[in-house]
């Protein structure tokens, strides 16, 4: 596997550096999506084993369009809102009423030894016999304190950690240091690391950014997705050929989540995937959120639904 080298664009003052590139996919045109029948704010919740937390907060939000019973929807985002009225200072610390921090008492750095060599990771939750296990893995320039920040990101990490330690789980946030085969060696270590402590249950890979590279690397080796239970994409890169790996033809769930005004992935090309995907009756859900840019997806993914589509697919 390849690494791709461009520009850093920051999407969090100091933390999150990512890769400014354009996939070459080139998008088929998508049928116009159903309207909703409502403009107001509707509780977005997908029925699973992941109990709420703050969906009050992070659940109501309004749906602008809709097609596919639901599986696509286009998303309000409006950055006034959601950002400048959701932080206390904007993209640096969220308001108070969006964190609980005492998921803190369930958390700890790590460095795991792995044959292929050392993995800094952050744990949230049980060490052993988790009922899920998501390992989220960051961007270009970011480390294990990214996908465990309270603070940044309207809170929307410390909404992942106590929906999984509520529910039993354990949340993996490792440093990846490159994202060629040395990066997807060390993700797979962890990968089956994660299946062996929690007795083969459920382990869902979330990737961010140039993460989504790491994704498809696990996509495409056959032993790793047997490991996995699914996939969660924040604005990474598109996959065209997804379906035909090993990861899809076991038909694992796909979950998308993109901004439409992202300059490094463009959403079309990822929404082409969604389509190609859901034409073969694949299990498969996108949210694009409008106006929304490269970082939107991490700040405003419902992580109940995201987690509860994946975990409730058969």
């Amino acid at each position: 596997m390849k690494q791709r080298m461009s520009t850093v664009d920051c999407i969090a003052a100091t933390v999150l550096s990512l890769l400014l590139a354009v996939s070459p996919v080139s998008a088929a045109p998508l049928p116009p999506p159903t309207p909703s029948p409502t403009s107001s704010p509707v509780a977005l919740r997908f029925d699973g084993p992941i109990k709420p937390f703050k969906d009050d907060l992070f659940s109501r939000e309004t749906v602008l369009e809709s097609a596919d019973r639901g599986a696509y929807k286009v998303i309000d985002y409006q950055e006034m809102r959601d950002i400048n009225g959701r932080d206390a200072v904007p993209e640096r610390h969220v308001k108070d009423q969006y964190m609980a921090l005492g998921v803190r008492r369930e958390q700890a750095n790590q460095t795991l030894p792995f044959s292929s060599g050392r993995l800094d990771v952050g744990r949230v939750g049980p060490e052993k016999g988790a009922t899920v296990t998501v390992i989220f893995i960051h961007g270009r320039g970011g480390d294990r304190r990214l996908g465990l920040n309270d603070y940044m990101f309207g809170g929307n990490f410390n909404r992942l950690k106590n929906l999984l330690v509520q529910s039993g789980g354990t949340y993996y946030s490792p440093s990846v240091k490159s994202f060629d085969d040395a990066g997807m060696a060390a993700v797979g270590d962890l990968i089956r690391y994660s299946f062996e402590q929690s007795s083969g249950g459920p382990v869902i890979l979330a990737c961010a950014s140039m993460g989504g590279y790491i994704c498809q690397g696990a996509a495409r080796n056959g032993e790793l997705s047997r490991y996995l239970k699914g996939m969660v994409y924040l604005g990474g890169p598109p996959d065209k050929d997804i379906a035909k790996t090993a990861f899809g033809k076991l038909k694992l769930p796909i979950y998308f989540a993109h901004g439409s005004s992202d300059i490094v992935y463009k959403w079309e090309d990822q929404a082409a995937v969604y389509r190609k995907l859901k034409a073969q009756k694949y299990p498969v859900m996108f949210t694009l959120f409008k106006t929304g840019t490269h970082g939107t997806p991490i700040r405003m993914v419902d992580w109940r639904e995201a987690l509860n589509f994946i975990l409730s697919t058969r």
